[in-house]
């Protein structure tokens, strides 16, 4: 029997069929060409982008960081070339094996493993770090032969930090080190400019010249694009920008003078500022005990960080800077031009000296417990009268001494070209409000502005804003701000530019006022306290002696520095400046816990003033006696300043 079919039924079916399939096939080749119009039309130039990234990497050419040098061209920073074997630890299968087999290559000590492991917690696992620094040719020819074994580890050539002159001047020019967590960061807030010049960057400014003048020594940062493989490594460079280097930075310090003066010092601890009054450069900035700033380029070790940090001398405080001092009777020069200038004294006027002053039922002690008689403004410096400045003060009160003291700028940030200066305390009556909580201590006692006179009290200043305010005396009441950095300099084009200087401030002091003091000031050297330290001295200078509390004694009691601990004795000053009448060098100096200022601070003056005035460098013999504090030591043979050498410069 045969079967009807339904012939228009069946191509009817076949052509729906053909209809489907050809709208499917249709529709697929729609979107295939619609997707080849987006990759190839609109999204063409993002894709080729994207595929010459793939292609080629762009690489940071970080640069040389910038040198820094003294006045005379010595080079106090610099950089010299080495190699490093270095660890990409996502690259490395087992870090610790690889760390047991590369110690049977090369020297790795514990301490280079423990430097490694704080490197890790604060970089990326993609980051190349050091493990070992500055190898010798055999430890690379021996890796090199070996470095098959050794995946994820290289051999590279950096450029490393070097202070050439060790722990010479080490608080103003500082170090650099690897930049940590929270330095990148606060990076993250700086404009976007910035960020890519620290691409491929490791190391920043972390104290003193290094930190100040972070941007002008790093310089700017090339890039290189270079052609890669599929492993990722560089097949051939295909365009590069330079990286240019970082400027050299020119201070303003005399680094011989600045070593002449931490010979003096010694073994013993302090601070000396010298400073030109005429415009405000830095000649010296000395703090004592010093440190090795190499010791912190690749990270300090464990040992050597805990005999910086525990130590009682406190060798990493910046004294000149962030250390503060009764100016004890330093004080007095400032005191007696503000008689004169407020009118509470004249040159004439006569306080009379028994030996102490009595407020009310308080008995003041003067010097000795003898008295002076008669005293007028010259003897009162000349002879160091307490009697005098206990009265003047308790005449003037505390406001009006706060108010004549701040210009000079004690007590106040003096700006200098360095981070992390302090204030110090100038006190007044706000001040003490605005530092004490009971309501007792808020208030301000009148017993407590008689000591204000003599530098003791709350006074206390750091020896930069000492030497700032005796800069503003021998510059007849015209003020320069401090400053170290002169200039900096083009690496490649030897092209100079003077770092700008701000315009001085001039308070006005009547001038025969100023030269009563200055004049007065020069008594101390020919009649007064420190006539022997300055006897036969070819030229004329001024200076004031000081003994400043480092603990407190009672007024029944009496100081013997024999009955103290080294720690308690009272400090040393002086204050001076050089030659009389064009002064050209003004300076202060204290040395902790060595008594009376003449014996130990105003021999290192005198040696200043030589240095800077007559080309002369002590002798050995005359640089150790000042630091044994024998003031009556005779003048040694000097030798000439050209004939000291620092050593060979890199």
């Amino acid at each position: 029997m045969t079967e009807l079919r339904n012939v228009e039924a069946e191509l009817s079916r076949f052509r729906l069929r053909v209809l489907v399939a050809g709208l499917f096939v249709l529709l697929a080749f729609g979107l295939l060409v619609s997707r080849m119009v987006t990759l190839q039309v609109l999204r063409h130039d993002q894709l080729l982008a994207q595929a010459e990234t793939n292609r080629t990497a762009v690489l940071p050419v970080v640069p040389h960081r910038g040198q820094i040098l003294d006045r005379n061209g010595v080079v106090l920073a610099t950089n010299y070339s080495a190699y490093t074997l270095e660890i990409t630890p996502s690259r490395v299968p087992d870090l610790d094996a690889t760390l047991d087999a590369l110690a049977q290559v090369v020297d790795i000590q514990p301490r280079d493993r423990k430097r490694f492991q704080r490197l890790r917690e604060e970089s990326k696992r993609f980051d190349s770090l050091p493990i070992r620094t500055r190898l010798t040719d055999e430890e690379v020819a021996r890796f090199t032969a070996q470095r098959y074994r050794f995946p994820g580890v290289e051999v590279q050539a950096r450029l490393f930090r070097q202070y050439p002159l060790g722990d010479l001047a080490s608080h103003v020019v500082g170090y650099i080190g690897r930049i940590n967590q929270r330095e990148k960061e606060a990076m993250d807030d700086w404009p976007e400019e910035d960020q890519a010049n620290y691409r491929g960057t490791e190391y920043i400014g972390k104290l003193g010249i290094e930190q100040s003048y972070e941007r002008q020594l790093h310089g700017q940062t090339g890039f290189e694009r270079v052609e890669t493989s599929a492993g990722g490594r560089a097949v051939r460079s295909l365009a590069n920008t330079p990286a240019r280097p970082g400027q050299t930075v020119i201070l303003s310090l005399d680094i011989k003078l600045q070593k002449l003066v931490e010979d003096m010092f010694g073994q013993r601890r302090g601070a000396l500022v010298a400073m030109d009054p005429r415009n405000g450069e830095v000649l010296a900035f000395v703090s004592k005990p010093t440190f090795d700033p190499n010791l912190f380029v690749e990270g300090i070790d464990v040992e050597n960080w805990r005999l910086l940090n525990e130590s009682l001398d406190k060798p990493l405080l910046n004294r000149a800077l962030r250390g503060t001092y009764p100016p004890g009777s330093t004080y007095k020069p400032f005191m007696a031009l503000a008689a004169l200038e407020t009118g509470k004294r004249t040159t004439t006027s006569i306080t009379h000296d028994p030996g102490y002053w009595m407020f009310g039922n308080h008995r003041f002690r003067s010097h000795g417990d003898h008295g002076l008689g008669a005293v007028d403004l010259h003897r009162s410096i000349v002879s160091s009268s307490n009697v005098y400045y206990y009265a003047l003060a308790n005449d003037m009160g505390v406001d009006m001494i706060h108010d004549f003291m701040k210009p000079l700028g004690l007590g106040q940030i003096t700006g200098i070209d360095l981070k992390g200066e302090v204030r110090g305390v100038l006190p007044s009556q706000a001040w003490k409000r605005g530092n004490y909580k009971k309501p007792e201590q808020q208030r301000w006692y009148a017993g407590e502005t008689i000591s204000l006179g003599i530098g003791q009290g709350y006074n206390s200043f750091t020896m930069l804003q000492l030497t700032q305010a005796m800069s503003v005396l021998a510059n007849q009441g015209v003020k320069h701000k401090p400053r170290l950095a002169v200039a900096t300099e083009d690496p490649v084009l030897r092209t100079r530019f003077p770092v700008p200087a701000e315009a001085p401030e001039n308070l006005r002091y009547k001038p025969d006022h100023v030269t009563a003091v200055l004049r007065a000031m020069e008594g101390v050297t020919t009649g007064g306290t420190s006539t022997r330290v300055f006897a036969g001295a070819p030229y004329r200078s001024g200076g004031k002696t000081g003994t400043a509390q480092a603990v407190t004694i009672g007024q029944k009691d009496k100081y013997d520095a024999r009955r103290m601990e080294e720690h308690q004795r009272d400090h040393s000053l002086y204050l001076a400046f050089a030659p009389l009448d064009k002064p050209q060098v003004a300076l202060a100096v204290v040395v902790e816990n060595a008594g009376f200022g003449a014996a130990h601070a105003a021999p290192m003056a005198r040696r200043v003033f030589d240095y800077l005035l007559l080309g002369h460098y002590p002798s050995e013999e005359d640089m150790a006696a000042v630091s044994k504090g024998q003031a009556a030591a005779p003048i040694g043979k000097p030798r000439l300043a050209s004939d000291i050498s620092l050593g060979p410069q890199p």
